[in-house]
């Protein structure tokens, strides 16, 4: 089974998204930043690699929110979410994109308004919870 991981930052009521770039099953897709977890690699390793790659940000792994499954391409993955906090906003000092075209921080009621990632969808009740307490 696939193993990916879906990073949350949430700071001063807005979370990070990024819209991925226009290639693949989900291209042109709004998501939480996140990725495959490789062979030997625990969250944390995985998350600070996923971040440092696609956005050139170091980032601190906080406590895991929650996990789901979800199938791609008829395979069944499983994704771990992550409260993260990134080194930087991205906005004094823009991130460098590897794989996503834009990036914004946007409050949590207009995540369902946004083309987004059915697999990041369906954990986002429980991030909602997370963030409220």
């Amino acid at each position: 089974m696939s193993r990916s991981i879906a990073c949350i930052d949430y700071r001063d009521g807005k979370i990070f998204i990024a819209k991925r770039a226009q290639k693949g099953d989900m291209g042109g897709k709004w998501e939480f930043p996140g990725g495959k977890i490789e062979d030997g690699e625990d969250f944390e390793t995985a998350i600070k690699r996923e971040m440092l790659e696609e956005f050139g940000v170091d980032v601190k792994v906080h406590e895991k929110i929650t996990e789901g499954t979800f199938f791609h391409k008829g395979k069944k993955c499983s994704l771990f979410v992550f409260f993260t906090e990134f080194s930087e906003d991205g906005i004094k000092k823009p991130f460098v994109l590897t794989e996503h075209t834009e990036y914004k921080w946007v409050e949590p009621e207009e995540i369902n308004k946004l083309d987004f990632v059915d697999s990041d969808l369906s954990i986002f009740p429980e991030v909602l919870k997370s963030i409220k307490k």
